[in-house]
């Protein structure tokens, strides 16, 4: 038994060794060959069931049978046992096992030790120690080997704990509980956050997409024409275009935009239109469908994962030399105000506005529209949750879904007047601004909350918790205790 006395600690309490404070440390086995594949029999905890929260999640269970568990001389846990994982990238995760543990018989796996506090010992102020960042460290400072290392059973003698009276330990262990309870109880309301603001602005594009969000705007007769009269210079528009994109002699005939999906249109007020994406943009593509080599230097491209929710990101693209880049731009070339949305994948349907972005190409799976509306009236569209379950639709439900061009042509695209088309802009933005703003103090609030937790475990673990009491026994006195009963154990285990 190693005692010592640090600095920082109250004058009452001491330092000793980990295994001092064990009645036993253990680790468990599980059957050669593993346990895939066995449905039943008795709990297997491995290092993937203890959470950093040092509970469980047992959302993947795995079992040993039942014959060898019986004859497992180690590793059957116990109420009050503290679950520590002893190798791997997740060494030193510590979790407990309290009242809450739903298994009357488990075992652990030969990934995980089980460390029995002594019944003089108050188990969760060993186990909270050993799962605050100062606890992690000690564990830590025992790992060997890799990345793939960890601890074996040297650790505990190595691991330094601090050690109060038992009453203090208890009225420190009573005061965690309760703080700890409350910081549980703000992060699990600061966790609701974020859906509730996914909702909230997929409710204000519902609102902006289907007339709702201007009513009042129109009701006040805002609007200097309809629609339809918007509709018809945008086909104008989109004939120009076309005519001064067509080589000098080239035959083809003006494609008349392609006619919107119909199939169960939500009704729209009266000076608005239904379209399609087609009647709305120059043009609808995608990006090179034969990847160019990527090199050191050169001409961003961008693929799926750089369309990020509502933006572009160049971050990792992959570069291209100057004589592919100038080909890939004959093909499409993006533009500021142009929209891109991820037509391949697990993340089809996601989509993004070109703004303050360097010239760049893209590969086949991004599709490019570019938009003779407001964009951003479009882009809001597009990412409406209507406008999503379409182009999840229309991509089919196979394992790996395809937005083509051709469908997304004829995508249904709702269209008010063209002032009301800002104005319902203008009131999205001024709404997510707000969302944006509670989102950046949620982050905070997180921030500040994800620490709470270890600055009170450091603050009781200095002392600083709970008062002390002058008529507690010493931690030196306890410590004798302990060893006493360490001792008649032994002697009791050598006369069996």
């Amino acid at each position: 038994m190693v005692i010592t006395e640090m600095d920082n600690l109250p004058a009452s309490w001491i330092t000793c060794d980990l295994k001092t404070l064990l009645t036993s440390l253990e680790s468990g086995s599980r059957p050669k060959g593993g346990v895939r594949g066995i449905k039943e029999g008795i709990p297997s905890i491995g290092a993937e069931h203890l959470s950093y929260k040092g509970t469980f999640d047992f959302s993947s269970i795995k079992y040993v049978p039942e014959e060898f568990a019986t004859q497992m001389h180690k590793g059957r846990i116990k109420k009050n046992d503290i679950l520590i994982v002893k190798d791997g990238a997740t060494t030193g995760k510590t979790a407990f096992v309290d009242e809450k543990f739903p298994f009357d018989d488990a075992v652990i796996n030969e990934h995980v030790f089980i460390c029995r506090p002594s019944p003089l010992v108050e188990p969760r102020f060993l186990f909270r120690y050993l799962m605050s960042k100062e606890g992690q460290e000690r564990i830590l400072e025992n790992f060997q080997g890799s990345a793939q290392g960890g601890i074996n059973l040297s650790f505990a003698p190595n691991t330094e704990v601090p050690v109060a009276s038992l009453p203090e330990q208890r009225r420190i262990v009573a005061k965690l509980e309760l703080l700890l309870a409350k910081v549980e109880a703000c992060q699990e309301r600061l966790n609701k956050i974020p859906a509730i603001l996914k909702r909230f602005r997929q409710s204000v594009l519902a609102a902006a997409c289907s007339g709702r969000l201007t009513t009042d705007w129109r009701e006040a007769g805002a609007a200097p024409e309809s629609a339809k009269e918007f509709l018809a210079h945008t086909h104008d528009l989109r004939r120009q275009i076309w005519n001064k994109r067509k080589k000098k002699g080239a035959k083809r005939k003006y494609p008349e935009p392609d006619d919107f999906d119909s199939a169960d249109l939500p009704d729209l007020p009266e000076s608005w239109e239904w379209t399609s994406a087609d009647a709305v943009c120059s043009q609808i593509t995608d990006g090179e469908h034969i990847q160019p080599p990527y090199q050191s230097e050169g001409h961003p491209m961008l693929s799926a994962k750089h369309v990020r929710d509502g933006f572009v990101t160049l971050d990792s693209a992959g570069l291209i030399s100057e004589t592919d880049f100038r080909k890939a731009l004959k093909r499409c070339e993006p533009r500021e105000g142009d929209i891109l949305i991820v037509s391949v994948g697990a993340t089809t349907g996601r989509v993004a506005i070109v703004e303050n972005c360097p010239p760049f190409a893209i590969v086949r799976s991004v599709l490019l529209l570019k938009p003779l509306i407001p964009a951003r009236f479009f882009l809001r569209w597009v990412q409406s949750s209507w406008c999503f379950t379409w182009m999840t639709q229309a991509s089919g439900a196979s394992a790996q879904p395809h937005l083509y061009i051709k469908d997304t042509k004829r995508m249904p695209v709702p269209l008010p007047p063209l002032a009301e088309q800002e104005e319902s802009v203008r009131r999205v933005e001024a709404l997510f601004k707000i969302a944006d703003q509670i989102e950046e103090r949620y982050k905070k609030a997180k921030a500040y909350i994800d620490k709470l937790t270890q600055s009170i475990l450091a603050k009781a673990f200095r002392g600083e918790l709970v008062p002390h009491d002058s008529n507690d026994e010493p931690a030196l006195e306890l410590l004798d205790r302990i060893k006493e009963e360490c001792e008649k154990s032994q002697k009791a285990i050598r006369k069996h």
